[in-house]
């Protein structure tokens, strides 16, 4: 019987991509609003497919990811984001997702995703036309961007959101040191003095 686990933490977004997947024929499907659920979820459901955001509570996408890799599991990651494709992608790819679709497509994109992952086939956008239209600048930022560890990129974004040290310290669960260290480190890589730079760096290039 097909199975599936959504983890958003939007209801809404999860009741769309119920709809979704039981017209793909999903029988048995399950939801999660946060990261920490998900390695527990698999080992308990067994699901065929995960159908994952990336903007989460606790663990965010990546880190579920890299948790599902390291725990040597066996599930079928499609990546249904807001975050752009240019600058996540590629890391999904690296993290073992099999497909990502952006939510800004329309919902055929999804189905279209979907059955081809349980095809045992990837679904990926082609990014090298848009990162080639990248103003100069731009394109210099993004590959301070992608020289990025997971971790780097997952912190700069919460910062960029106005986040506290200790609020981030205690979602991800690391002390308020290593968050400080993280975004003195941030800054530096990023070549930006200050947090409001931090905050204009993230939305010039659509990271929020």
């Amino acid at each position: 019987m097909k199975s599936a686990l959504i983890v958003d933490d939007h209801p809404v977004v999860r009741a769309a991509v119920r709809l979704v997947l039981q017209a793909e024929g999903f029988k048995q499907i399950h939801e999660a609003s946060d990261g920490n659920e998900v390695v527990q979820m698999i080992r308990q459901y067994q699901p065929k497919l995960l159908v994952l955001d990336l903007s989460l509570p606790v663990f965010d996408g990546l880190e579920v990811m890299n948790r599902i890799k390291a725990n040597h599991l066996d599930c079928r990651i499609l990546v249904f984001t807001s975050y752009e494709p240019l600058y996540y992608q590629d890391r999904c790819l690296r993290a073992g997702a099999r497909a990502y679709v952006a939510k800004t497509n329309q919902l055929k994109q999804l189905h279209h995703a979907i059955q081809a992952v349980m095809s045992g086939h990837s679904y990926f956008a082609s990014l090298a036309s848009s990162a080639g239209a990248l103003k100069p600048e731009l394109a210099n930022e993004k590959q301070m961007i992608d020289k990025l560890s997971d971790r780097e990129l997952s912190i700069l974004v919460q910062l960029a959101l106005g986040k506290l040290n200790k609020v981030i310290a205690t979602d991800m669960h690391l002390s308020h040191k290593t968050v400080s260290t993280y975004k003195t480190r941030l800054m530096a890589k990023l070549a930006v003095k200050s947090a409001v730079h931090l905050r204009d760096f993230a939305k010039r290039n659509h990271l929020i």
